[in-house]
């Protein structure tokens, strides 16, 4: 019995596992920067003509506390939230970090909210 060598067999490529490339943790000054404007809040076009036609306007100290429970929100798995001041009412989705649409206050107490899975309360 000889054992034949075949074509096919000499020229078989070598298999090597893939080499996994580690991932770099960036933080400097810059990514840090990126990554914070990333997090800021956006009023969609349906949320501003809200608030222009209702003529309701909301402080930068009450839009930066928002921005912060919509991040808590989201970390807590919140998608679409209710966020309940006391002058304005807001629909947000906590992970685009948006702010979908505006009632103001006296307008919220008749409506029905659907599709939210959380509520943020902020007194200012």
């Amino acid at each position: 019995m000889s054992e034949r060598i075949h074509a096919h067999q000499l020229y078989q490529p070598m298999l090597y596992p893939k080499h996994r490339q580690q991932k770099k943790i960036d933080q400097s000054f810059q990514s840090v920067f990126h990554k914070e404007l990333e997090n800021q809040l956006t009023i969609s076009k349906h949320a501003q003509k809200r608030l222009q036609d209702r003529d309701i306007t909301i402080s930068e100290s009450s839009w930066n506390k928002i921005s912060e429970k919509m991040i808590e929100a989201g970390q807590k798995g919140i998608k679409d939230s209710l966020v309940i001041m006391k002058n304005v009412t807001l629909v947000v989705n906590a992970p685009n970090q948006t702010v979908i649409t505006a009632l103001d206050r006296n307008e919220s107490t008749s409506q029905i909210f659907t599709n939210i899975n959380g509520a943020i309360v902020i007194d200012e």
